[in-house]
Parts: C-alpha cells; sequence; structure tokens
C-alpha cells in the first residue's frame, strides 16, 4: 500500500464454497492493485479445525464453527485504519496458522460464507454482493476446484456437497436478502457436452432502493 487510507471502503462478497468468489475477486485485484485493495478470506475466522468440525459434526457453514466476536473486532479495526493480526485458515492442512499482519487499504472485501450473517459485520459494509449459483454449476465448479486445487477424492466432494446442504439453506442462503446486488449464474445448453460449466447465463440484481 502506498499512502494512509483517508477512508476505508469496505465491500462484502458473499456465498456458499466453491461459488466463484474468489475467483471473481481476483479479477478486480487485477482491476484495482494490491496497493489499492486487499481482500481477507473469512475462512480465516473459522474457531475449529477441520478435524474438530469432523469429530462434532459441525460444518464450516454452521456459525457455531466461526469466531464472530473476533471477525467484528478485526473488521471494525482495519475500517477505522488500524492494523490487525489476523488468524489463517490453511485449507490444505485443515489446521489454523499463526496470525498474519494486515495493515488497512483504501478497498478492503471481506468475502466468504458468511460476511452478510452477523447483523454487526453487515452494519460495517458499505456495498455487498451475494453469488447465487445454481446447484448444477455450483457442484460441477466445486468438484473441479477441490480436486484440482486441494487434492480431494471425488466421493468425498460430493459427500461434503450433499451434507452441507441443509446448513447452506439455514445459515448461507438467507443473506441473498441483504445483499446490494445478487449476482445469479445459472448453466446454458448453448455449448453440449460442457460438463465443466465453462459457458454460463450470468443475472445482476439489484436490491430496491440502492442506487446504481
Amino acid at each position: 500500500m502506498t499512502s494512509k487510507p483517508e477512508r476505508v471502503v469496505l465491500i462484502g462478497v458473499a456465498g456458499d464454497s466453491g461459488c466463484g468468489k474468489s475467483t471473481f475477486l481476483r479479477r478486480l485485484i487485477d482491476l484495482f492493485g494490491e496497493d489499492l485493495m486487499t481482500v481477507i478470506c473469512l475462512d480465516d475466522y473459522h474457531s475449529l479445525d477441520r478435524k474438530q468440525r469432523k469429530e462434532t459434526g459441525i460444518t464450516a457453514l454452521d456459525p457455531r464453527a466461526n469466531n464472530f466476536d473476533l471477525m467484528y473486532e478485526q473488521i471494525k479495526a482495519l475500517k477505522n485504519g488500524q492494523a490487525i493480526d489476523k488468524p489463517i485458515y490453511n485449507h490444505e492442512t485443515g489446521l489454523i496458522d499463526p496470525p498474519e499482519r494486515v495493515e488497512p487499504n483504501h478497498i478492503i472485501v471481506v468475502e466468504g460464507l458468511h460476511p452478510l450473517y452477523d447483523e454487526r459485520v453487515r452494519s460495517l459494509i458499505d456495498f455487498s454482493v451475494y453469488f447465487d449459483i445454481s446447484d448444477e454449476v455450483k457442484i460441477a465448479w466445486k468438484i473441479q476446484r477441490d480436486m484440482a486445487e486441494r487434492g480431494h477424492r471425488y466421493e468425498d466432494v460430493l459427500a461434503q456437497i450433499n451434507s452441507r446442504k441443509p446448513d447452506f439453506e439455514k445459515f448461507i442462503e438467507p443473506q441473498r436478502e441483504f445483499a446490494d446486488v445478487v449476482l445469479q449464474v445459472l448453466p446454458t445448453n448453448l455449448i453440449k457436452n460442457d460438463t465443466e460449466r465453462r459457458v454460463l447465463r450470468v443475472r445482476m440484481l439489484q436490491r430496491e432502493g440502492k442506487e446504481g
């Protein structure tokens, strides 16, 4: 970051795991540059590691597996121009690693499962987006990502998708109502045998009363 921001703009990006949030934000970073924009993955605020979640039967989508008090305090600090020591959730090992220093930036994006779930965190956000991905596209993307990038087995990915669905419907999907903009991603039949769903239909829905 080249200079301390006079005002921090906070953007929330919500959606299920594997729905394209990180890919979308990488494009935004390419556009704005790291000197202006910092992305924080809210997975880093998991309070239970992978082993603990498996032992308790609590998924990462369940609020009980996340530290919302710390999330709120640290995001508030960044918005107030203060640096934080943010925890790190390691997706490869499933463990919580030692924290890293994060400085305030002109644009802070908090992305993950729960940016709009906690009312305190939601009140800090200036603009929010919810990724509404059809089940067909979500499954294709998640299988591709978790197998290629995280080394998971096909059978394990499918089992995880099915086991997480009730928590998605209970804790993640309701955040759609709080988003300023909803990006709907739907399959298309324009390309035959497109099993990886590389060609899609995208619709943008803007919340009534929100200026464009």
